[in-house]
């Protein structure tokens, strides 16, 4: 699509989705040579720097449900780039814990990635980047759950009945 068929939305959830989705072509593109999406570049992150990481906790870090998760998480599995481990404080919850295969895949995406961020930063601007960043760091943190339940929403006209005769 050029720029100039874009057509500019007012549906804020249409335009993040258009955007998201835009943004990840462009992110698994610029990985594919390591052999992950950016999802999956995503979640190794989160478990090579911050250690192992309940299901919840991970999910929860990464504004995901916990099935969503473990569907993320069946290809690392499979690779053999995670491990689930027994909890450490209850024995009942899995952790997610990155495996020697799987620091080696990250440490081949990272330069990766570190590419796709210089060049969408240079695309779109750093200092538009950055607030760009801001911006869905406080969407992410809205209540907007909050939000549906304090707004009333008018009842929709009903059609006319169409009944035979």
């Amino acid at each position: 699509m050029s720029q100039d068929d874009f057509q500019r939305t007012p549906c804020n959830c249409l335009a993040l989705r258009q955007a998201s989705r835009h943004v990840t072509q462009f992110y698994d593109q610029v990985l594919a040579p390591s052999g992950l999406r950016t999802t999956q570049y995503s979640i190794l992150h989160f478990v090579q720097t911050r250690g192992p990481l309940t299901v919840n906790a991970l999910a929860e870090q990464l504004v995901m449900d916990p099935s969503t998760l473990t569907h993320n998480l069946r290809p690392l599995l499979k690779d053999g780039f995670v491990v689930l481990e027994i909890g450490r404080t209850d024995r009942r919850q899995r952790a997610v814990a990155i495996t020697a295969e799987g620091q080696a895949v990250y440490r081949k995406a990272r330069p990766l990635w570190l590419r796709a961020q210089a060049d969408f930063e240079r695309a779109v601007g750093d200092t538009q980047a950055s607030a760009l960043r801001d911006l869905l760091a406080a969407v992410a943190r809205a209540s907007l759950g909050e939000a549906e339940a304090a707004t009333e929403v008018p009842a929709a006209p009903r059609a006319p009945s169409r009944r035979r005769r």
